[in-house]
């Protein structure tokens, strides 16, 4: 059984690298209040990327991520069709969400920030992701891959993601803060 390197031990491990999204080990979804009073969860099913690291520049990554948001899955069909309309996502129009990211702040072997652009309904804002490095294993195949848990707190108005409708009792039907969890596995091409 192979046992994932972490701290000192993975640090003689920081190398130049291109790792590769794998998606069927990936979970990229989000969370946001509904009625105020409880919460809805989705996640996207479509998803690629790359990470390329380059240990002489460990302050840097270069990060390209691909998101279909027609593959947004909440559970509930008829949620999912109007998050795809142009109230939300506009699909039809904008078949893409990216993320490019570069500049880091921490420790790419443990705990880091990775600073960001999101692009979203051709609108694209900085993000930060607070990341994690999960660890770097073999599997059973001799392929090494690489986890990584990244979370992050955006406002959706900031992507004019505006659609939303009063209530009576105050607030409104859908919450602007939109909770981003990312948990994937990459493995290493090069």
């Amino acid at each position: 059984m192979t046992v994932p390197t972490t701290g000192s031990e993975q640090a003689l491990k920081l190398e130049r690298a291109t790792w590769t999204l794998d998606a069927a080990h990936a979970n990229v979804e989000f969370a946001v209040k509904h009625l105020m009073i409880t919460t809805v969860r989705g996640r996207f099913g479509k998803v690629d990327g790359t990470v390329k690291v380059d240990p002489e520049t460990p302050d840097r990554l270069d990060v390209a991520v691909e998101i279909d948001p027609a593959s947004v899955d909440t559970r509930e069909e008829r949620r999912d069709a109007h998050l795809r309309s142009p109230d939300f996502f506009d699909v039809e129009h904008y078949p893409r969400i990216t993320f490019r990211g570069g500049r880091v702040e921490g420790d790419l072997l443990g705990h880091f920030k990775l600073y960001g652009e999101l692009t979203i309904r051709g609108i694209t804002k900085p993000v930060v992701l607070d990341v994690s490095n999960d660890g770097r294993v073999k599997d059973p195949w001799g392929n090494e891959k690489l986890g990584i848990t990244a979370t992050a707190k955006v406002n959706r108005l900031d992507w004019d993601l505006k659609w939303n409708m009063p209530l009576e009792t105050g607030g409104f039907l859908v919450g602007e803060e939109v909770r981003i969890t990312i948990e994937a596995e990459f493995a290493r091409e090069s």
